[in-house]
């Protein structure tokens, strides 16, 4: 028994070492902003976050640093909005 875990602990740091291999098709977080926590998620393919930027362009700085943080987890469509920054930074 004692062997079979040490096996799986030794895969599970493995695995962690290879993020492309998780690939998120949803959750719900709470991201702590400079000036309030908003609620941000991602589910069907779409994000939403609880501040007032979303509401108003359809993305937001919570939505961007969550791309950046988790962009190895992420289907290509959650990247949309990360990658059309950066095409325009060029």
């Amino acid at each position: 028994m004692r062997s079979s875990l040490i096996g799986k602990i030794e895969k599970a740091k493995r695995y962690a070492q290879e993020p492309g291999r998780v690939e998120f098709s949803g959750f719900t977080t709470i991201f702590h902003g400079e000036n309030s926590d908003h609620k941000v998620s991602y589910a069907s393919g779409k994000w939403h976050c609880t501040c007032s930027f979303f509401s108003q362009w359809g993305t937001c700085s919570h939505i961007m640093a969550l791309q950046q943080i988790l962009h190895e987890m992420l289907p290509a469509e959650a990247l949309s909005s990360l990658e059309e920054i950066h095409s325009r930074e060029k």
